[in-house]
């Protein structure tokens, strides 16, 4: 009999692609006896001198273990005509047939993922702090991986568990039985004890098998703490990524391991959206755009290959390294929608990797194929714990809320059921901001289960808002509010902007032609028709990781006369609650709060 579960939330083909399949290819022909002579026999190593290595690689699972709905759950394929379509992709039954059929014939295959696994989970393993993503990914075979952003919402004793084992320290073991930890090591090369200096998980792995070595050097983006709450990440210092990786890459060749990846958990963004774009047109990584660009130019050539993540996208690039010669960097989108399949030619003789014989290609975790048994029995054994929880209904929607766009209508939504809560605890209030990073997945129309068309499900609520932020109220001056909203898009945001979503009554105008703070137009921000007043106090409702200034919003963590609300799901659940019915379901919101000139 399991136990009582807590309910409350954790901190927080070789299968060909149908289409054209993408791949990234360096330039130089490959050695003329590679490929050929594996068989041949060799004074070196009783074998050939070439030795194709196969790397399997994912990243940003975020516990996805069933199929993700909605956009979430597809991916875009550019057709041969230069038309694209849409193929429903991901979940973990899959995953694993897709990945158990790509090693066959392949008997060096390595199976690494570039971080977060695990974090903003649907409720299925969050529910669970992420222990049946473990689990799942035990049973993948993933021989390693790197820590990401979201390995830290539950901060660095928490990743020590899901690394070792142990029962949860508050919720206990589920089902009776001790959690066992992972299989693979989560490297952590960059993330260090500020005391101690050193790295909180192990800083690197090498593969080994028959002579062929392989070393893998994990780190996760330097900006980490920006984008974690501060609880997650206290006591730990983040290095950058550049210098971690080329310090280890040194101690790897003194240990006479001479091929090396770099698993990093930092990407960039494609020209197109489409997984099999080929981002090396016109020429070497002329596709791509982003911080991984600046990172795979500076990282030393003695890495060979870097396997990427983060940005959620899809692509498999050359871009030239320090040397000016071409290095394969690669990342498969997100929710375990894709998966890479990188042949790495290993040189016995060298011991290093024939980089004019590597290739990479993104292919699609399709659903039809057949499930995995076991993945099956472990999706099932999740969901009998979490449905209980997940299957109750909060309330109804008319139609799909997107949390796409600059402006989306689930965030509309967010914002004002954080407005309403805010107003019931202190009529005051007067505005809410939300983090689009904390919204992350849209609510979908149609059923998930057997709930029925437009019913919210907690599940489903869950998966939109899994981080257990609280929503606190804070007062801050018109002047402050404008330059929150002037952070969207500068300093730390400028590059990368991160537009807020906003309650109903603030509205503003967003010039996309300017640069920088300019952007936001300053004496456009009205709350009800009424200019913003610079030296006027607001209340203003927001979560815990913007009101500790996270995502480069430094202003919103300067607010004064704070009040700690309740959880920020909560919220959401009450206000659907409270203003929607099977008879009037909510409306899809327009949307149309920010004015946006292009």
């Amino acid at each position: 009999m399991p136990p009582t579960i807590r309910y409350r939330r954790t901190h927080r083909l070789l299968a060909a692609a149908a289409g054209l399949a993408t791949v990234g290819a360096l330039a130089a022909a490959v050695p003329a006896s590679a490929h050929q002579d594996k068989a041949t026999p060799s004074h070196h190593h009783g074998s050939g001198r070439y030795q194709d290595v196969q790397l399997l690689s994912f990243n940003d699972l975020h516990g996805n273990l069933e199929p993700p709905t909605g956009s979430s759950g597809r991916v875009t394929e550019l057709q041969a005509d230069g038309t694209t379509k849409t193929v429903d992709a991901g979940g973990v039954e899959y995953l694993a047939t897709h990945l158990r059929n790509a090693r066959k014939g392949n008997p060096y295959s390595i199976t690494a993922a570039a971080g977060d696994m695990v974090g903003a989970s649907p409720l299925i393993s969050g529910l669970f702090h992420d222990e049946p993503t473990i689990e799942a990914l035990n049973g993948l075979d993933l021989d390693v991986t790197s820590v990401g952003n979201h390995e830290f919402d539950e901060g660095a004793k928490e990743l020590a568990r899901l690394q070792k084992g142990g029962c949860h320290p508050t919720d206990g073991c589920y089902g009776g039985k001790k959690f066992t930890g992972a299989d693979f090591p989560y490297l952590a090369a960059n993330v260090t004890d500020e005391k101690s200096g050193k790295p909180i998980l192990k800083p690197y792995w090498v593969w080994k098998k028959n002579g062929v070595k392989v070393g893998f050097i994990g780190v996760t983006l330097e900006g980490t703490p920006n984008i974690v709450s501060a609880e997650g990440v206290k006591g730990l210092k983040f290095g950058d990524e550049v210098e971690t990786i080329n310090k280890y890459a040194k101690e790897l060749q003194r240990q006479g391991v001479k091929s090396i990846v770099a698993l990093i958990h930092e990407g960039g963004a494609p020209a197109s959206t489409a997984y099999n774009y080929d981002c090396d047109s016109p020429g070497a990584g002329d596709g791509i755009s982003g911080p991984i660009v600046d990172i795979a130019k500076n990282v030393t050539p003695a890495v060979d290959a870097l396997i990427t993540g983060h940005t959620h996208q899809a692509y498999a690039c050359t871009i030239p390294d320090p040397a000016g010669r071409p290095r394969m960097v690669t990342s498969a989108s997100s929710f375990g929608r894709l998966y890479t399949d990188t042949t790495l030619t290993y040189d016995r003789w060298s011991g290093d990797i024939a980089r004019t014989a590597v290739k990479s290609a993104n292919h699609v975790v399709t659903r039809d194929v057949a499930k995995a048994a076991d993945m099956t029995t472990l999706v099932t054994k999740w969901k009998a714990l979490a449905d209980p929880v997940a299957s109750r209904p909060l309330g109804y929607i008319a139609g799909d809320i997107g949390n796409t766009g600059t402006e989306s209508p689930l965030g509309d939504l967010i914002a004002d059921a954080q407005l309403a809560y805010a107003k019931s605890v202190d009529p005051e209030a007067d505005l809410a901001v939300m983090n689009p990073g904390g919204i992350r997945a849209g609510l979908t129309f149609p059923a998930s289960g057997a709930e029925g068309d437009g019913v919210v499900t907690y599940g489903e609520a869950y998966t939109v808002q899994p981080f257990a932020n609280t929503v606190n109220l804070v007062d801050l001056t018109g002047a402050q509010v404008i330059t929150a909203l002037q952070q969207q898009v500068s300093g730390a945001n400028e590059a990368s902007p991160k537009i807020l979503q906003i309650s109903k009554g603030l509205t503003y105008t967003l010039d996309l032609t300017k640069t920088g703070a300019a952007r936001v137009v300053a004496d456009s921000v009205k709350l009800d028709g009424t200019a913003i007043d610079p030296a006027a106090t607001y209340r203003v409702a927001m979560n815990s990781f913007l009101a500790g200034g996270g995502d480069g919003f430094a202003e919103l963590g300067k607010g004064g006369n704070v009040r700690v609300g309740g959880d920020d799901l909560a919220a959401l659940g009450a206000y659907l609650t409270a203003n929607s019915s099977a008879s009037t379901p909510y409306p899809v919101p327009a949307a149309d709060r920010i004015t946006i000139v292009k």
